[in-house]
């Protein structure tokens, strides 16, 4: 427990495995990290907790200081600066709660979900410049039964980001902007890769964000996947992209079959786009996307009815606007 403050700290590490399942962390104060990042090492997690179970964090705040390694990004590539790492767990970690966590300026990542159970995020504030690289709210991956809920994320990244092996995750009343939005991906950057299914996504709000919610993969022969996706309740204000599928991340363009992508409905999404094509479904032609689903759905560029783009994708559509360009 801290009192009221600001508070220099260096890496920390909370390892188990611990025989008590029911530890509290409160943070009444600001923990700060070292300006000088070689400080926490080539690890690169600030606050990691590793084989622990029953863990909850309350309030306070976390001051990254990453103002200073953004402009040296390219230096900093292999980087990671994590807030809140859970990683290289077994199977049986879990119930972990992130409660009314602020976290300011990461240097990379702010919060990575990786290899837990039960886990639940909420109230948390995440803030950095719409220009930091590499600065996502919250990542999840390898994860299971995961919560984000009642949450405003801004950073110059992902607002959320979901990698492989994440599933069963619920995301609900979260507000994003600027910079990217809720990201599925990317996916199949390695061959053998875990799936990403079970996902709701719901009552969001993207304000002047590049993307909306999007699901991105890479064009390469993977055993990944994502499935069963629901997109509901969310309002696009000025969003350059609000729905948007790429399938066909492939720099050397050569064999590039894609992620299957299957299962995937919006329903409820409305708002203004930046970009006349308001809708866009880039499938692959070995993987098409199928079982796309659009349900009342409304978005507008420059006051008019905004446009779609399809390729290999199809599905079903409801009175929705733009016109659905799926196959059928």
């Amino acid at each position: 427990m801290c009192h009221q403050g600001r508070f220099l700290l260096g890496k920390v590490e909370f390892k188990g495995q611990c025989n008590n399942n029911d530890i509290v962390i409160r943070l009444d104060g600001t923990l700060v990290a070292p300006s000088d990042y070689n400080v926490i090492g080539d690890d690169g997690n600030w606050l990691m907790f590793e084989h622990v179970n029953g863990v909850s964090i309350n309030g306070g705040t976390l001051d990254g200081q990453g103002v200073g390694l953004w402009t040296f990004n390219e230096r900093f590539v292999n980087f990671s600066s994590v807030y809140v790492r859970i990683n290289r767990s077994l199977a049986t970690q879990k119930n972990i709660v992130i409660n009314g966590l602020t976290s300011l300026n990461s240097q990379k990542f702010h919060i990575v979900i990786n290899g837990y159970n039960n886990v639940k995020a909420q109230g948390v504030k995440v803030s950095a410049s719409g220009i930091s690289p590499n600065t996502d709210g919250i990542h999840v991956q390898s994860s299971s039964d995961v919560t984000i809920m009642n949450s405003k994320i801004g950073t110059g990244d992902d607002c959320v980001s979901i990698g492989p092996g994440a599933t069963n995750l619920w995301i609900e009343n979260v507000a994003c902007g600027p910079r990217h939005g809720i990201n599925i991906g990317s996916l199949g950057k390695d061959k053998e890769e875990a799936g990403v299914q079970n996902v709701t996504v719901k009552t969001v709000t993207f304000t002047g964000t590049q993307n909306g919610v999007r699901i991105k993969s890479w064009g390469r022969p993977t055993s990944g996947f994502a499935r069963n996706i629901l997109f509901q309740h969310a309002i696009m204000n000025n969003v350059q992209n609000p729905i948007v599928v790429d399938q066909n991340y492939c720099p050397n363009k050569k064999n590039c079959p894609g992620v299957k992508i299957s299962d995937v409905k919006y329903q409820d999404i409305h708002g203004t786009s930046t970009s006349e094509v308001a809708v866009k479904f880039d499938c692959s032609s070995r993987y098409p996307c199928s079982g796309i689903s659009l349900e009342d759905v409304k978005l507008t560029y420059n006051n008019q009815p905004a446009k779609a783009s399809c390729s290999h994708a199809d599905g079903s559509a409801g009175v929705v606007q733009p016109n659905a360009c799926l196959l059928q």
